[in-house]
């Protein structure tokens, strides 16, 4: 007559347990039946296994399941009901769970865990295109591996290809990119480590290249004039848009994105989210429109209104104007290569509003849509100083005229 086994129960496991710890000399099996048992260690340890006779060979052999109380007794009795099934089957649960490993093992490359993480990236399409270099790289050197075999070595190598070429920056992204794929496989439980963080004090640091800017008066005002004598080069936004970008100093991207949604003109606001911080603090920045900016946004309405953008591409009317659209045009105005850039002229504000102007700083930095804190170490809320940093605005593109009327033609 077969033995009659007990299931056993959550308070008689935990009771054992207890028992087992107080007096640990030898190791105890406490059997639920059908080959499932529960294994108290003399270290305190509970581990689920189940014993089987394998069906070619008719060996005994042992599976583990899992741990107690993270695999609960429903869990193992679960798996127990599997490798049943496997068995009637004639499939060995142990080569089974053996063959399941190697195929997941198989499909967690690195490039199908890339591609999962990128679809949960908020990015802007001009970021994703300047990505899109970096992934393609990072691909084709590491992209069919598994992600739990690659190696520090591997990171490094692909990096220092471009930090020879001296492309650091390059080599820094490249490594911040794998580095992100390695910590959403760690939060999936598919890698234990970043092997790409294990590298970041390797890699070197290349020298910062400023952005170009004028700062002298009368380099500005001649740019400027040149700006508003050439009108009608081609496409009419990108005229608006160098015109408009001096007076507002936003990043060129985030002029070029703007909307007529957005666009207040009874208000004689621009509201809008940046994408550098979209992520980060979702606040509105506000750019106050001086009355030069009014005007010329009000001209421009009227050729361009009846689209959602306000610097259309004339070419796709859904899409803006591209992004090296405006340094093009400003290296038509009699400029040395580099000499001026869209972004320069937010360094040009910064320098001339604090040096000439003697607007406050913390206003300045505000209206740049950087973080600014106060004495109290707490970031200004951006609507803050609206009023004040309105008078600079408009007192800035009065500036900015009195320079454009003394530059000679």
């Amino acid at each position: 007559m077969p033995k009659l086994v007990v299931s056993l129960t959550d308070s008689k496991i935990k009771s054992a347990i207890s028992m087992q710890k107080k007096s640990s000399e030898k190791n105890i099996k406490l059997s639920d039946g059908g080959g499932l048992y529960l294994l108290l260690d003399t270290k305190g340890g509970a581990y689920w296994r189940f014993d089987y006779v394998r069906p070619i060979t008719k060996k005994r052999a042992t599976i583990a399941i899992g741990v107690y109380p993270s695999c609960t007794l429903a869990s193992a009795r679960a798996k127990r009901g599997e490798f049943r099934e496997q068995l009637v089957q004639n499939i060995d649960p142990a080569m089974q769970k053996k063959r399941e490993a190697e195929i997941t093992h198989k499909k967690n490359t690195f490039k199908l865990i890339a591609n999962e993480y990128r679809k949960t990236e908020e990015l802007e399409p001009s970021t994703q295109r300047r990505n899109q270099f970096v992934w393609d790289k990072l691909y084709a050197a590491i992209g069919d591996y598994p992600i739990d075999s690659i190696t520090p070595s591997q990171i490094l190598e692909v990096c220092r290809i471009y930090e020879r070429q001296g492309k650091t920056d390059s080599a820094k992204r490249m490594r911040s990119k794998a580095s992100q794929v390695f910590r959403y496989a760690i939060a999936l439980g598919l890698c234990q480590f970043n092997v790409a963080d294990q590298i970041s004090g390797i890699l070197k640091v290349g020298k910062t290249k400023h952005r170009s800017a004028i700062t002298d008066e009368q380099l500005l005002g001649q740019l400027l004039r040149n700006i508003y004598n050439s009108v009608g080069r081609g496409d009419i936004a990108i005229d608006y848009a160098v015109k408009i970008l001096p007076h507002v100093f936003v990043r060129p991207g985030e002029l070029r994105g703007a909307k007529w949604a957005d666009i207040d003109f009874e208000n004689r606001v621009w509201k809008y989210t940046p994408p550098k911080t979209k992520n980060q603090t979702a606040l509105q920045h506000i750019v106050p429109l001086s009355d030069q900016v009014i005007t010329l946004f009000k001209e421009l309405h009227q050729m361009t209104g009846y689209t959602e953008y306000c610097f259309v591409s004339m070419r796709d009317q859904s899409k803006t104007i591209s992004e090296s659209t405006i340094n093009k045009r400003l290296k038509q105005y009699g400029f040395e290569n580099g000499e001026t850039t869209g972004h320069g002229f937010r360094a040009t504000a910064r320098t001339l509003l604090d040096e000439v102007l003697k607007f406050p700083i913390e206003r300045i930095e505000q209206q740049l849509a950087h973080q600014v804190r106060d004495m109290h170490g707490r970031a200004y809320n951006r609507t803050k100083y609206l009023e004040e940093r309105t008078v600079m605005m408009q007192a800035w593109s009065d500036y900015l005229d009195q320079l454009m009327n003394k530059a000679t033609d």
